[in-house]
């Protein structure tokens, strides 16, 4: 009954997605065939399993589209005004502080978005390779990457959270990970962005400065660059 659940929901919206040429319409549906795929896969209104923070991370995950054509849930790029972080991969959704952000490691986001190929699909981590493919090319810097191919953002527990990340999103060859002290609402995860091509120290120029809705304003730390290098 539940994968039955899934399943529809995932079928009403790509049929939605495929036939309705109002964005809006298509979005919303979309957010309510997820909202219906979690109340339906509850056995009981308090049930543990399906949390709220679940139920409203289906709605954005969907609801927002978690598409390659709108980065990934993260149109705005983290070093404009506006930005929001599209997803959340790691251990402790508690610490996502501000947001409700799609979990990456959700069972039930991540079964209803394996059924959507056009979708962001949850990571699915493989054993290290003997050799690691990633090459830092720069380390702890007080400005994070800042470049036009730019793909999308995240948060994360760990560096090694964000290299999955990337290795989950095609075209991904590049993870800058850092601390925006003030820039997430509070919350000690790692900001990770992703890009599509490799960069130097020379293109972190990215040094926060931003206003927050509590007056603070933000800033850079503990800022590392990755390249992948496929083996």
């Amino acid at each position: 009954m539940r994968f039955f659940a899934l399943f529809v929901a995932a079928f009403c919206s790509v049929g939605v997605l495929a036939q309705d040429s109002d964005t809006d319409a298509a979005t919303a549906t979309v957010a309510t065939a997820a909202t219906a795929a979690s109340d339906a896969s509850a056995p009981t209104a308090s049930a543990s399993n399906v949390s709220d923070f679940t139920q409203l991370a289906l709605s954005n995950a969907l609801g927002g589209l978690l598409t390659a054509q709108n980065h990934y849930g993260a149109p705005i790029p983290p070093w404009q005004h506006g930005c929001k972080p599209g997803w959340y991969y790691g251990k402790n959704p508690g610490s996502v502080l501000g947001w409700i952000l799609p979990w990456l490691a959700d069972e039930l986001i991540c079964e209803l978005l394996d059924l959507l190929p056009f979708c962001l699909h949850c990571p699915k981590p493989k054993p290290p390779p003997p050799q690691s493919p990633w090459t830092q090319t720069f380390y702890n810097l007080t400005g994070a990457t800042q470049a036009a191919d730019y793909m999308t953002y995240g948060l994360v527990d760990t560096v090694a959270d964000c290299q999955t990340m990337c290795l989950n999103v095609q075209g991904c060859t590049f993870v800058n990970s850092y601390h925006d002290v003030n820039g997430k609402g509070g919350s000690p995860l790692l900001t990770c962005a992703l890009y599509s091509q490799c960069h130097d120290a020379s293109d972190a120029d990215n040094l926060g400065g931003q206003s927050q809705p509590d007056g603070s304003v933000d800033f850079i730390t503990s800022s590392d660059g990755y390249c992948y290098h496929a083996q």
